[in-house]
Order: structure tokens, then C-alpha cells, then sequence
């Protein structure tokens, strides 16, 4: 007689079959190795041997190699979670802004330490880097909907309702059940616009751009991007027609357009405002993209801690597929075909360079590609990929709309167009300001409300911090140049520890590939550490510019040529903070470490006090 396979599996099957079940829907392709990974973790609550040895099979891949996807992003875990996972953002505006005492009372509340997760496996509680909620800190993650603007008193009454059962979107957003995706992401998270100029943030004529694009050739939208002087918005400031007509002149079979939404620069939130008000813009931007260079595919990479965003973004892609705006025959033309598929990252900052975000889509680890080749010759799945981000592709697309000319006109010399700044900090109005390039950095502060600021940090922990003296400097690629993140700094703060968080912060971020970055990055905090304590000499000065100059000349990519900014810029803007910490050892000894912190494991274990090492002791 014959008997049903099915009626013979054991429960411990289960997992199994839903693993390869999750494999399945992204046709075991081996590309997809993060959306795999992001559904069993979300459905298992973190990636088991069991996942590993499942979604290898499935794939064609061995263990070890999936394994190390898994093991590098910080959203993806080898141990189990909690079924509810509380993110507090551990950036430093968050730190001045009261975070200990709501990581205080979310552990009362749910009786587990930072970086626990309850017996239960109900709960689990612990620190993320930035997640782009400055304007708006303290803030958290719980789950995928973001909770922000904390006290300890909302922190508490959050923990409640979770362990009374309550879910994670109710708490946030009250009614959400009645209100669309934008909607709900609006209501979640408040937008901050202080200033909108009159390019992205002003009243904006659907599709112009776009159809203005189809009455030009491929040349000729190139010839007008690159006629505007728009330059790349992320921070390097490359001009963005000169890197289209790379793409488009590659003899290729494929090209890709890619939207780089993993802003994950401490201190930059203003494309997560792009991506709430102004998501239809930002895909015409890369439609015209497409038309310009020959691409087909494109691709949203968007950041994991804006999971929160993702239904809305999919609502206004379908939008545009049900008006013939993207997907085939866009507008009714035969032969413009182009549509685009969303990608969630899962908590890597080094994402944020194009290299990585790449092979990150590739179901790689996300870690940079050695240049040359470009992205633009050969990038995705080694064809031609044009990488840009949300702000320069709505730039570009209300430049087809109205004119090349009428951009140009904004802004100076070389900085042309309007900037999207974050403003965050000690400051009465942080938010998101449109303004033309060249304003002062003394006339932002006035707008925002920071004149009695001590520091700013422009550009993010990779950019430069500017003391009181240099507020007259102008915010433009011809001065300080920056990818939008303006963090304000009163004089109550410690300009060190703010060195230290953002050091601490580049060595956790850093994708260990090279190792003037892993190591060098180590040597930089460590050496800080010793300024903070009262340990330094001198000669550490030396160290840090001579190390910090070894890790920029020597580095695989932007993040390790850019993370020892910290210390340079604030050497070279606030040297006292230094030369007054120093110590001159009357025997030209170098002090190399603290005795005191060295024996206090003894002194623990043994319990009593040293009698060499404590003058004090009796």
C-alpha cells in the first residue's frame, strides 16, 4: 500500500520545509542571499545551524559561505532573539539627549540588561548605531516601527503594553489599521521639513521631468544633467553627468540603475524625507536614469533601520507600474521598459559605499570592490551599474523639468543647485532645511537656532568638526563640503568624548577587509582613551596624525580614508583640547599604560587594596 510521504515526516522537519520553502520564493537564487536571510530570521528569530546548512543547500552554496552573509550584518543573528527586538539608537545625539536613562527604564520594565534577551525569548534589548532619527532622539527600533522622541516615563509605558501583548505598530501609531502606508510612516515619524527651497521640497508638478525626457535623446539628457553642474549629493560631490555617460558608453548587454538609500552617516536623515514626501520623484529621477544610459533594472537599496518605509515605497512603485509610468512600455513607448525592485539592507553602514552596496545585492558580505573596475563599467553582476542617491536623482529629475539653466543659477561657482541639510544637536530647530550651496556656516546656525554652538561636526563622523572661529567658512564642495549632516555642539559638550563615540563607531562599522582600517582604527580609540584618562604625551600627538595618515593613504575604501577625521579635524580646531591633557614624563619615559586600571582585576578578585600600587593604603 502506498503511503503519503507527508504522513511520515517528524515535526522536526517543519523548519526545514519552511526554510526551503523561503528559498523557493526567491528562486533559490543565490543573489538573494539577504532577502533569504532577512525572512528566516524574521520568521525563526535568527539564522540556525539548521538555516545555514538549508538555505546552503537550497542554493548551491556551501555552509561557510552563508554563513558569512549572515555573520556580518548586525540585523542578522546567530543566536536566537527575542520574538520583540528593542533597538535603542546609540548615537551620540542620542547620548546627550538622555539615552542611558531610557535604556535604564526599558530594563526595569522588562527585567533584562542591554544586550539580553529574556529567558522567555519574548524579549531582547540592545544598542544600534544611528538610525537616522537626530532630529527627533532619543530613539529606537522596536521591531521594524520606530518609536522616537523617548523619556523614561514613555520608555516604561512602551515596555508595558509589550508585555501586556500589545503589538509594536499600535503602540506607535494609534488607528494605524484606517490610515495608508504614507500615511502610517508619516504618523510613525515626523518629517521636520524647517525650510523647503525651491527645488525639492517646494510644490513639485508631477512627471515633468519625465516627460520632458522623452522628447530628448539619451545624449541629450545627459548633456542636460551635466549642463546643470549637478554633482553627486552623498558627499564626494562627482559629477553626476560625467558618471551617466560612462554608463551609457560601456558596450554592455545589461545595465542597472541603483538608488542608494542607505544613508548611514551619523547625524544624515534628510533622504529619509525624500523617501516619505517626495518617492515619486526620486523613481522619475531614476527612470530618466534609465532612459539616459540603457537600463532596463533598477534597484532601491534601502537602509534596514527604514524598514518602516518599505510598504509605503512598494504602494508608490505599484502606483506607478498601474499608470504606465515603469515597468513595460513606459508612456506608451515601445522599447522603454524599465522597472524596480526593492532591496532591504539589514544594519551594515559600509553599505553606504557603492562597492559594498553592490555586493551586498549580490548576497554578498557587504564589503567594498577594489577599483578599478568602476561600478559603472563593471558593477552588478559584472555589467554596467550607475549608482546614485535619493537626492541627487530627484535633482536630476527636476532638472528635466525645468531646465539646466534654472539649476545652475542656484548656488555658486561650483556648487550648484540647493542642499538638503540634517540639522541636529544643540540647536531650538533641528530638521531638514533646503537652501541654496554657499551659505555660511554662522547663517545656518542663526536659522536653525545655534548660535551659541562651540563645535558643529559637518559632514558626519567622516566630515570635519569646525570651532567657533571657522563659522564664516561656506557650506559648498569649494569649502566644506558635506552629504547633508550638520550635528551642533554646545559648549557643555566634550568635544573628546565625541572623538571616542565616533572612533568606536568606525571600528564597529568597519568591514575588516583591510587591515589599516580593522586594525589602524583600533589603534586610533585606544589612543584616545589614553587622552581621556589623563595617559598621554606629548609624542601621542605625533602618533595620531602619523597613524591617522598611514590608515587614509593605505585604506580600500572611503570609510577607512575618512575615519580618522575625527581626531585631524579636532587637532586642527581645537589643539587645546589636547595639548591640555598631556603629560610630560620628567624621564622621556612613555607612558604605555595605566597601572591602576591594570591591577584593578586583581584588587577585585583578591579584595583588598595593593600595598605598592595604593599610596592611600593603610
Amino acid at each position: 500500500m502506498d503511503v503519503d510521504p507527508s504522513s511520515e515526516r517528524n515535526d522536526s522537519d517543519e523548519p526545514t520545509l519552511r526554510i526551503a520553502a523561503i528559498c523557493a520564493a526567491y528562486g533559490n537564487d543565490r543573489h538573494r542571499m539577504l532577502d533569504i536571510l532577512r525572512d528566516v530570521q524574521e520568521g525563526f528569530r535568527w539564522v540556525s545551524p539548521r538555516s545555514l546548512e538549508t538555505v546552503a543547500a537550497c542554493t548551491g552554496l556551501s555552509r561557510v559561505q552563508v554563513e558569512g552573509v549572515a555573520s556580518f550584518y548586525s540585523f542578522l543573528s546567530l543566536t536566537p532573539k527575542g520574538r520583540i527586538t528593542i533597538r535603542l539608537c546609540d548615537d551620540i545625539v542620542d547620548r546627550f539627549a538622555g539615552l542611558a536613562a531610557v535604556a535604564a527604564a526599558f530594563e526595569a520594565e522588562l527585567g533584562i540588561r542591554m544586550g539580553e534577551t529574556s529567558a522567555d525569548g519574548s524579549f531582547s534589548l540592545d544598542y544600534t548605531p544611528c538610525i537616522g532619527m537626530c532630529d527627533q532622539a532619543p530613539a529606537a527600533m522596536i521591531n521594524d516601527v520606530v518609536v522616537t522622541r523617548l523619556t523614561p516615563e514613555r520608555a516604561a509605558s512602551i515596555g508595558s503594553a509589550l508585555r501586556a501583548g500589545r503589538l509594536p505598530l499600535e503602540i506607535a501609531v494609534p488607528g494605524h489599521a484606517g490610515l495608508s502606508p504614507a500615511e502610517r510612516a508619516a504618523a510613525m515619524v515626523e518629517n521636520n521639513i524647517r525650510h523647503a527651497g525651491p527645488v525639492l521640497l517646494g510644490p513639485v508638478p508631477s512627471d515633468a521631468g519625465l516627460r520632458q525626457a522623452l522628447e530628448l535623446t539619451p545624449t541629450a539628457i545627459i548633456d542636460a544633467i551635466e549642463a546643470s553642474g549637478l554633482r553627486g549629493c552623498g558627499g564626494a560631490g562627482f559629477s553626476t553627468g560625467r558618471k551617466w555617460r560612462a554608463a551609457a558608453s560601456e558596450p554592455a548587454e545589461r545595465r542597472f540603475v541603483f538608488c542608494n538609500a542607505d544613508e548611514g552617516e551619523p547625524g544624515t536623515f534628510k533622504d529619509r524625507v525624500l523617501l516619505t514626501e517626495r518617492a515619486d520623484l526620486m523613481i522619475e529621477g531614476m527612470t530618466i536614469a534609465a532612459r539616459a544610459v540603457g537600463a532596463r533594472e533598477g534597484l532601491i537599496y534601502l537602509r534596514g533601520e527604514y524598514a518602516y518605509l518599505r510598504d509605503h515605497l512598494e504602494a508608490v512603485l505599484e502606483s506607478r507600474r498601474a499608470g504606465g509610468r515603469l515597468g513595460r512600455r513606459i508612456h506608451g513607448i515601445e522599447g522603454f521598459d524599465f522597472d524596480v525592485r526593492l532591496q532591504l539592507g539589514a544594519g551594515a553602514y559600509v553599505c553606504g559605499e557603492e562597492g559594498a552596496l553592490i555586493s551586498s545585492c549580490e548576497g554578498l558580505p557587504g564589503e567594498p570592490k577594489t577599483r578599478p573596475p568602476y561600478p559603472v563599467n563593471r558593477g552588478y553582476l559584472g555589467f554596467p551599474t550607475l549608482v546614485n542617491n535619493v537626492e541627487t536623482f530627484c535633482h536630476a529629475a527636476r532638472i528635466l523639468g525645468r531646465g539646466a539653466d534654472w539649476f545652475r543659477a542656484m548656488g555658486t561657482d561650483r556648487s550648484h543647485g540647493t542642499k538638503l541639510f540634517s540639522v541636529s544637536g544643540d540647536c531650538l530647530n533641528p530638521g531638514v532645511y533646503e537652501l541654496a550651496y554657499g551659505l555660511t556656516l554662522a547663517e545656518l546656525l542663526t536659522l536653525v537656532g545655534g548660535e551659541d554652538a562651540a563645535a558643529v561636526q559637518v559632514g558626519g563622523p567622516s566630515g570635519t568638526m569646525v570651532d567657533r572661529a571657522n563659522f564664516h567658512r561656506r557650506l559648498s564642495f569649494d569649502d566644506l563640503a558635506t552629504g547633508g549632516a550638520i550635528i551642533v555642539f554646545s559648549a557643555r559638550r566634550n568635544i573628546l568624548e565625541i572623538v571616542d563615540y565616533y572612533m568606536s563607531f568606525f571600528v564597529h562599522e568597519s568591514c575588516g577587509y583591510c587591515t589599516p582600517c580593522r586594525v589602524g582604527n583600533v589603534f586610533l580609540h585606544k589612543a584616545i582613551g589614553k587622552f581621556r584618562a589623563g595617559l598621554a604625551n606629548p609624542e601621542d600627538i605625533d602618533y595620531l596624525r602619523d597613524l591617522s595618515q598611514t590608515i587614509i593613504e593605505t585604506s580600500r575604501c572611503g570609510l577607512g580614508m575618512t575615519s580618522p577625521n575625527p581626531i585631524l579635524t579636532t587637532l586642527q580646531n581645537f589643539p587645546l583640547v589636547y595639548s591640555a591633557l598631556v603629560k610630560s614624563s620628567p624621564d622621556r619615559v612613555r607612558a604605555s599604560f595605566d597601572v591602576q586600571s591594570a591591577i584593578e582585576g586583581a584588587r577585585r578578585i583578591a579584595r583588598r587594596r595593593s600595598t605598592i600600587f595604593d599610596e592611600d593604603y593603610t
